[in-house]
């Protein structure tokens, strides 16, 4: 038996998806679906919190705190345009240029992990910490907004690290334009979830 036919074999072994989408895509839905309940439960355990304090803390003034998480918001957007570019580009088999538009998205999300660290060390020389209000006001409030936007930064470091095995393996042509698709839903759903994040935690804190 040739090795045509047992992969012919193998491939008739494999049952076909259910719901008309491929079983990767499929997975990744799931999982979008499960980490928005995450972060659902967070932000309105975060609401929960700062409607019942009498005394929450609004740290964030307009220059420079919010004109940083502009720019990261401007950034973040623009790597789903980016990540839109390499899944266009993935469906049309232009490799080259796959490969560019991921290392773009890639760029983006680098930049706009480390803008948000430089923001945590700063707040952190202030003497905010988890439990900690230099203020003097509600401590709860660092627990919350380091917890909120930590596991935020958490998904955009994974993505980016995703993004780059996708990159590599697209490249070299052992991964297909439906695993660049894929890739792109959780980007956008990261993408999402900071245009929550940003209103609640920034500007609705702005003193």
């Amino acid at each position: 038996m040739s090795e045509a036919t047992v992969g012919e074999g193998h491939a008739a072994l494999i049952e076909s998806s259910p719901y008309g989408i491929q079983s990767k895509k499929l997975a990744m839905w799931l999982f979008i679906v499960s980490d928005a309940c995450t972060f659902a439960a967070l932000l309105v355990g975060y609401g929960f919190l700062r409607i019942g304090s009498l005394n929450w803390t609004k740290p964030f003034d307009f220059s420079p705190s919010i004109i940083n998480a502009l720019v990261m918001t401007v950034i973040l957007l623009t790597s789903s345009l980016t990540m839109l570019a390499a899944v266009g580009a993935a469906k049309a088999g232009n490799r080259p240029r796959v490969f560019r538009w991921l290392g773009f998205t890639m760029l983006l999300g680098a930049i706009f992990a480390a803008m948000h660290l430089r923001e945590w060390f700063k707040l952190f020389s202030e003497g905010w910490g988890l439990q900690a209000n230099p203020m003097g006001g509600d401590p709860q409030f660092g627990a919350t907004f380091f917890g909120v936007t930590g596991l935020h930064l958490l998904h955009v470091v994974s993505g980016v690290v995703a993004l780059a095995v996708i990159a590599l393996g697209y490249s070299s042509k052992r991964l297909d334009a439906n695993h660049v698709e894929t890739a792109g839903l959780y980007w956008h759903f990261v993408d999402i979830v900071w245009m929550f994040v940003f209103p609640l935690l920034y500007l609705m804190n702005m003193r």
